[in-house]
């Protein structure tokens, strides 16, 4: 089973019900995400979650196997949530199904997000025509498909929200649904509001909650770091720590900018220009009036192999990040720091 953002809401109870393995990719890595996040609220019996790295699937593909048949402690229900790269977990679901085939037992269901991977991918190909799988594609949305998103988040929380404020949160969370939903959660409860009981939210209510904004949020910091500007990202790593910036946020607000360029190289090919693209075309990828410099002096800077060995570093940090928040933000400054410099190379 194939699906992408545009039929994944209509798409996921019946993949819920149907499905034992699920593989979410594409260049929108926190929609995908965000889409496995609700497959996860959907699945009858969710139960406890047990997290694997791709990189352990791909030294031990049998692992996958063992601790999806495998029960917790108290005898709970399980689903495994794998945070992989490509196809680091190809062999191991490989050796799931073969397993499975033979004889082996019922697993638990297996969720698989996969950076740097799309619907072409031999993980893709190894699933996509069987009944038990799920495969969905996301690419990065555009402003107003997050604007209406944020709304939902907003209806579902019980907060009556205008399209302008919507769009407001939209901008701030850099398109991420995931920053965007934050945001939604943290200004619910600050108004107090609930689905049995709605209260409506203002402007003012956004700026109490210290919603980021195009100033003083994470874009300069994001910009200074993939434009290579080596003199100016220490003082911009001290704006980070005086505003007291969520360091996840701030990561992922990066990763949406280098999956954007990915996109744009894809599109433009090893030898278009970005002056070809029409406003048609910009849309499309996501490029805003307000972004266009900065995306074309990124693009300068990030060519092909580039960002292919952006994308997994980018990857690697944030597992640093949430596996040691105490020091998350002396991480993010060390790994920023170092892409910084990285950029700056000819």
């Amino acid at each position: 089973m194939k699906a992408t953002q545009r039929d994944y809401n209509s798409a996921a109870p019946r993949a819920a019900r149907d499905c034992s393995i699920f593989f979410f990719c594409g260049p929108d890595e926190a929609g995908a995400a965000a889409a496995a996040t609700k497959m996860v609220e959907l699945l009858e019996d969710a139960g406890e979650r047990v997290e694997i790295s791709g990189g352990d699937l791909r030294k031990d593909p049998a692992m996958l196997g063992d601790e999806a048949r495998s029960s917790s402690l108290f005898g709970d229900k399980r689903h495994i949530y794998v945070r992989a790269t490509g196809d680091e977990a190809h062999d191991a679901i490989k050796i799931l199904i073969e397993t499975g085939e033979a004889g082996a037992g019922a697993a638990a269901p297996v969720l698989v997000v996969a950076t740097s991977s799309t619907d072409k991918s031999r993980t893709a190909k190894l699933l996509e025509k069987r009944k038990d799988a799920l495969v969905a594609m996301f690419w990065p949305p555009d402003l107003a498909s997050v604007t209406g998103g944020v709304r939902q988040m907003a209806d579902a929380a019980g907060l009556k929200l205008g399209g302008d404020l919507a769009e407001r949160i939209a901008r701030a969370a850099g398109l991420d649904v995931r920053l965007a939903q934050s945001e939604v959660t943290k200004l619910a409860l600050y108004c107090d509001a609930s689905p049995q009981a709605p209260k409506p939210a203002t402007a003012e209510d956004l700026d109490a909650i210290g919603a980021a904004t195009d100033e003083d949020g994470f874009m300069p910091v994001v910009n200074a770091v993939l434009g290579g500007e080596v003199n100016h990202i220490n003082r911009e790593l001290a704006r980070m720590r005086e505003h007291g910036m969520n360091p996840v946020g701030l990561l992922l607000a990066i990763e949406r900018r280098a999956a954007q360029l990915v996109q744009i190289a894809a599109k433009l090919g090893p030898r278009g220009s970005f002056d070809r693209l029409d406003r048609g075309q910009k849309a499309q990828l996501g490029i805003f009036f307000r972004d266009e410099r900065d995306i074309r002096a990124q693009l300068t800077r990030w060519h092909r192999r580039k960002l292919e060995r952006l994308t997994p570093r980018l990857v690697e940090l944030h597992r640093q990040l949430l596996s040691n928040s105490q020091a998350a933000e002396m991480l993010l400054a060390q790994g920023l720091i170092e892409i910084t410099r990285f950029a700056a190379r000819r």
